[in-house]
């Protein structure tokens, strides 16, 4: 197990200024996002924190709930985001950088920049990946 490292903090200078006023938080449900559908694959994505979502217009990540029914699949594709898929429910098979990684809940999958990756759901139940994106997909 690694070694517990102390939080330190935001250190120098912010590139956002802090406004005078307090900042109110976006509380949102996944039924409160934009859905969204990808490219030959019949999974849907649901953009909760994202810019195209007006309740929750985040403008530096993006926070999408994908639900991939059994024996469906996203092809394998790649772009400058940098993402991390978090397994919430079920399991299936990722294809990254050319190999097949077999996934379940609890697992985190982080994609640097460019990484190749898609997802197949391989179990009986539908498959629930939480992708975090940074910057924020189209």
């Amino acid at each position: 197990m690694a070694k517990i490292q102390m939080f330190k903090g935001y250190q120098g200078d912010a590139p956002v200024p802090k406004p005078a006023e307090p900042v109110q938080p976006n509380i949102v449900t996944v039924k409160d996002g934009v859905p969204v559908k990808y490219p030959d694959c019949d999974g849907v994505g649901v953009r909760v924190v994202h810019p195209a979502n007006p309740k929750a217009p985040a403008r530096n990540m993006g926070l999408v709930m994908f639900f991939v029914p059994p024996h469906v699949s996203l092809d394998p594709g790649c772009h400058y985001t940098e993402e991390c898929y978090v397994i919430l429910k079920g399991q299936g098979v990722m294809t990254l950088a050319g190999k097949k990684v077999p996934v379940k809940a609890g697992m985190f999958v982080h994609l640097p920049s460019w990484c190749e990756h898609g997802i197949e759901n391989t179990g009986d139940e539908t498959l629930e990946v939480l992708i975090c994106t940074s910057p924020p997909n189209p």
